[in-house]
């Protein structure tokens, strides 16, 4: 039976790339990490990996720019946010003011769909 080799991508090799490409702004680090996050963003097997790089502030500057996997692992785990308070609820009326009523636009003035 064949052995799969483990995995080339380290988690402190990643942190290394990126700190370097954040002090002298070294693209080839900033692309080599980069490339080695979204190794172990994108597969299954490494999933864990990933979740402990994240307790990095960089890292997870980097997943929300631009790996973009942050909202995907948080509904996977089924982490949602709060819903906000109904803004009647949180502010007391004014006896003494009238309240204000936005005018609707006229029909035309929407914008049309780039996908039409």
């Amino acid at each position: 039976m064949a052995r799969t080799s483990p995995s080339r991508v380290s988690g402190r090799k990643v942190l290394l790339d990126l700190r370097l490409a954040s002090r002298k702004g070294d693209r080839a680090a900033l692309a080599l990490a980069l490339d080695q996050m979204r190794t172990l963003a994108h597969s299954p097997k490494y999933w864990e990996r990933y979740l402990g790089l994240l307790r990095n502030p960089l890292a997870r500057l980097v997943d929300l720019l631009v790996i973009k996997q942050g909202d995907r692992i948080a509904h996977q785990k089924g982490w949602k946010l709060p819903r906000p308070a109904p803004p009647a609820a949180s502010r007391p009326k004014r006896a003494g003011k009238k309240a204000k009523r936005r005018v609707a636009p006229p029909p035309g003035a929407t914008q049309p769909s780039l996908f039409d």
